[in-house]
């Protein structure tokens, strides 16, 4: 039995809601990279990284390979790089109030979020105070 369309598209939204898959993400555009690279550049345990991956590579959104002994990672298809530059023109969108967010977005950075006591939420309150 086929699941409507809009259903495969939340399951596939629901697999970009972790911090850890969307940093695989970014960091398979440049290219294949092994397993050993993703975990030195993302802060996880190996194990957690492993259960990503595999989230990843049954929404069909990466594909594994092995190259001798290194297990490759890779973007299934130019379409996921293509859905992370929509998402960063989106929050350079909505983000008005975000000044270094907004010039991380503008200068192509990956980098940390910024500190969650001086951040702003979506609603543009600041951490820890409500409107």
């Amino acid at each position: 039995m086929s699941v409507p369309l809009y259903q495969a598209k939340a399951e596939l939204f629901r697999t970009l809601g972790h911090p850890a898959r969307i940093r695989v993400l970014e960091l398979l555009q440049d290219g294949p990279k092994p397993v050993r690279e993703l975990l030195a550049a993302i802060d996880v345990e190996a194990s957690n990284l492993s259960q990503q991956l595999a989230v990843l590579r049954r929404a069909g959104m990466v594909t594994s390979y092995r190259d001798g002994p290194l297990v490759m990672y890779s973007l299934s298809t130019p379409d996921v790089a293509d859905l992370l530059a929509a998402g960063r023109r989106i929050l350079g969108a909505v983000l008005t109030d975000r000044d270094a967010l907004l010039d991380e977005l503008r200068a192509g950075g990956t980098g940390p979020a910024p500190d969650a006591a001086t951040s702003t939420g979506l609603d543009g309150s600041r951490a820890g105070q409500s409107r």
